[in-house]
């Protein structure tokens, strides 16, 4: 069984950057798929990005497409999320996610309810 512990989260002004970490226990990072979703106060959970088992591909929600970055390092064990260009509508807490039932090294996975190991969330707030 995996374990997912998330960290960097924080305030920051409009326009800066900030890298969220997953650090991952229990199984290694080719193993499972990694994930990162978000959730604002009064909405529901929503899909941010996400990488394939084989790490050769990511995808992201078309609200943070050419802002934010899915990577991993593989020698520890851990999945990063950088955040540039941020906005106050990208504030939420922030969840790092696995699915380790995987098929297919290069399929992405979208849908909160695929994944089946959580962290327990980072705050990200972006002040105006």
């Amino acid at each position: 069984q995996v374990q997912l512990v998330e960290s960097g989260g924080g305030l920051v002004q409009a326009g800066g950057s900030l890298r969220l970490s997953c650090a991952a226990s229990g199984r290694t990072l080719s193993s499972f798929c990694p994930g990162w979703f978000r959730q604002a106060p009064g909405k529901e959970r929503e899909f941010v990005a996400g990488m394939s088992r084989s790490g050769g591909r990511g995808d992201y929600a078309d609200s943070v497409k050419g802002r934010f970055t899915i990577s991993r390092d593989n020698a520890k064990n851990t999945v990063y999320l950088q955040m540039n260009s941020l906005k106050p509508e990208d504030t939420a807490v922030y969840y790092c996610a696995g699915k380790t039932t995987v098929f297919s090294p290069s399929r992405v996975y979208y849908n909160a309810n695929e994944y089946d190991t959580w962290g327990q969330g980072t705050q990200v707030t972006v002040s105006s």
